[in-house]
């Protein structure tokens, strides 16, 4: 699927996306990226339609061509404090700050967007689908938080991490149930088992 690169073509824009929103444990992830004019890749779609295995290819394309990328996370704790929804939107200001090239524009994916950043954007519902350049962003938060999640699995193995990722999966709500939370998981969100009725 071939997107646009980006909403308009006239200034630096950074497209931004998040992984890891829904989790019980481990941060949020944020990604913010400029490609350049031009650019195409047939695998590069929203990064929640794609299979790992192509994920994880695109990644260090993304991270070769890009004409500036950046990663950054929020913690637990921090979710905890602000809660997920400006969470996401502190992960995605962190990100474009980290960005070597100063964008002009943001291009959010989502419906709304809080910053404490002096640059215009435009929000894009379903933007991951449509804008190359949110969707390389999704493709980089959600293969940094992966690879986070499975380096932390093998500290919590009991929780299945390295598969589910700290999404409230059955398997992680029945390990939840059977050896209670750790310091990695968000006290803010609902573990109870109870929940499993839901999924």
């Amino acid at each position: 699927m071939l997107l646009d690169v980006s909403f308009q073509h006239e200034l630096p824009e950074a497209g931004c996306d998040e992984a890891g929103r829904g989790c019980l444990a481990g941060p949020v992830y944020a990604a913010a990226v400029i490609l350049p004019k031009g650019f195409s890749h047939p695998l590069l779609n929203d990064s929640k339609q794609m299979s790992e295995k192509n994920r994880e290819t695109l990644r260090p394309i993304i991270e070769s061509e890009a004409v500036a990328w950046a990663v950054a996370s929020v913690s637990p704790e921090e979710i905890d404090r602000i809660n997920i929804l400006n969470a996401s939107f502190e992960a995605m200001c962190r990100a474009v700050s980290a960005l070597q090239v100063r964008p002009k524009m943001l291009l959010i994916d989502g419906n709304r967007f809080r910053s404490t950043l002096d640059i215009p954007y435009k929000c894009i519902v379903g933007g991951d689908g449509k804008y190359a350049n949110i969707a390389a962003a999704s493709v980089l938060a959600k293969t940094h938080r992966d690879e986070y999640m499975r380096r932390l699995s093998k500290d919590f193995p009991q929780y299945g991490w390295e598969r589910n990722k700290g999404y409230p999966t059955r398997e992680h709500r029945i390990a939840i149930a059977e050896h209670g939370v750790t310091s990695e998981h968000r006290l803010s969100f609902n573990h109870e088992i109870n929940q499993l009725r839901l999924f």
